[in-house]
């Protein structure tokens, strides 16, 4: 029986491993994590992630060919295929601090498995790691060896979060790169037949190492740019009076530019996006590439400064003061169908709010209070750490109230800002809201999910995001 082992119980690890086994139920699949509460909350009946669909992958499998434990070095050294997928955060002090990624947890990860290896092993790297950390894994592992054989692996997750599960069932496509060496190519067959179970082999492709690594930095760096591309359109568009999501439409019908990810918003979200830009930056960086560094490190700048706008524009649309005001947030999360708050540009958006002395009252179906309150106050880059790694009880933050219901966060608020684009938050009875309600009642859309002509109608101040302007908007610019 092939056995295959996961270092890491997180958003990658957890969700695809339990897939394996449900596809592969001759297949022996251990998830293994030094974090208790993680792995007993793995085997309860609350996972510790939010995923559609993940629930009844992991009780199918949950005991028969899929197991979580805090075992680590045992369930490795059984293995004959094993998975990295340890946290891989920014670094925030040294060389290359603010852009490099640090990799400590994949080193440490890499001496382990050489320590309690007695068999040959296949080594994936899942993690979203630089190009050429396979190398640094490799001389690791190699010089550490004690005459075994390791080959090494790269096999980026393309998942995006709120349809991991059918990503998994359904990929684009599954990327493997690995030596060109027969032993190499031996190991790519070895994980391309564990995906050729359910995966169409004209959907697996496979590479040199290099190029695996760096497919996954530059799919996300695509998608990020197009975010900020239709984000930075959306300014130009509520000066000129055009409609971001009619610009938006017209675009995606070219069939070689197409409609998905063209919808403005507050910003862009998520573990990978800012992390893997950063990242190559400091790549292009370390290769004599500034020019190539600066055209991506404007991706997050318009990240950042589209932010920065939407608080500009709710303090100044609010007699430029929101101090003392309650101002209720519609969702945390950085995107619907997920519990995930890493890098959502709610964080910001609420800092810059709680700057300004706003009382924040904040309401998302799947994040709870503790997380908001840790988030809030955590320092940036610190989230990517393991949990028993970051700061214990960080204190919490006396301004911010969380509330689990939009109508107790909007009851008396002089403002509402949709952060999350939820679907319950396009059917709410906004008359009931604005009724209760401080007047002028104001809704700051980052989502573009309500129907502003309904909400006018109602007596709100509207502001979408590159919708054209509310008079009461022109009259009070926001100054950048």
């Amino acid at each position: 029986m092939v056995k295959i082992c996961c270092i890491g119980a997180g958003y990658v690890g957890g969700p695809t491993m339990a897939v394996i086994a449900l596809k592969c139920p001759e297949i022996e699949v251990a998830v293994v994590d030094i974090s208790v509460s993680r792995i007993t909350a793995w085997n309860s009946d609350t996972l510790p992630i939010y995923e559609p669909g993940l629930d009844e992958v992991v009780k199918k499998c949950r005991g028969k060919n899929l197991f979580f434990s805090t075992d680590v070095e045992k369930h490795v050294s059984e293995a004959d295929i094993v998975f990295v997928s340890v946290n891989t955060p920014t670094k925030t002090q040294g060389l290359g601090a603010g852009k490099a990624a640090d990799l400590t947890y994949w080193e440490s990860a890499a001496r382990m498995i050489a320590d309690v290896s007695k068999s040959n092993k296949i080594v994936v790297e899942k993690s979203t790691v630089p190009v050429k950390t396979a190398e640094a894994i490799e001389k690791i592992l190699t010089h550490n060896s004690k005459g075994i054989d390791f080959q090494i692996l790269s096999n980026p997750e393309f998942l995006a979060e709120g349809t991991a599960i059918q990503d998994l069932f359904n990929p684009d496509r599954v990327l493997i790169g690995g030596r060109e060496t027969p032993e190499g190519q031996k190991a790519i067959a070895a994980l391309r037949d564990v995906y050729a179970h359910w995966v169409p082999v004209d959907r697996i492709i496979c590479s040199n190492l290099w190029s695996a690594e760096l497919s996954k930095l530059a799919a996300n760096a695509f998608l990020a740019q197009r975010i900020s591309s239709v984000n930075a359109m959306s300014a130009l568009c509520e000066a000129t009076g055009a409609d971001v999501s009619q610009v938006s439409h017209a675009v995606g019908k070219d069939t070689r530019i197409g409609p998905k990810f063209l919808n403005a918003s507050v910003g862009f979200g998520g573990s990978c996006f800012q992390k893997d830009i950063l990242n190559l930056v400091y790549i292009c960086e370390c290769n004599g590439l500034p020019e190539v560094a600066n055209y991506w490190k404007q991706v997050i700048k318009i990240n950042d400064y589209q932010k920065t706008r939407f608080v500009n524009r709710i303090v100044s649309s609010m007699f430029n003061t929101v101090s003392g005001k309650k101002i209720a947030i519609l969702g945390f999360a950085f995107k619907k169908d997920t519990g995930d708050t890493r890098e959502t540009p709610a964080i910001d958006v609420c800092k810059g709010l709680l700057g300004d002395k706003a009382l924040l009252s904040i309401y998302d179906p799947q994040v709870n209070e503790e997380q908001i309150q840790r988030d809030l106050a955590m320092k940036k880059f610190d989230w990517d750490h393991p949990v028993h790694l970051q700061p214990m009880s960080p204190t919490s933050i006396k301004q911010v109230n969380v509330v689990w219901d939009a109508y107790a966060a909007t009851k008396d608020a002089h403002g509402v800002c949709i952060l999350t684009e939820w679907d319950e938050f396009k059917t709410l009875d906004y008359q009931r809201i604005y009724d209760d309600m401080r007047k002028p009642a104001f809704i700051f859309d980052g989502r573009n999910v309500v129907d502003e002509a309904k909400l006018r109608a109602i007596g709100f101040i509207v502001y979408s995001i590159g919708k054209p302007l509310d008079q009461w908007l022109k009259d009070m610019p926001a100054v950048a």
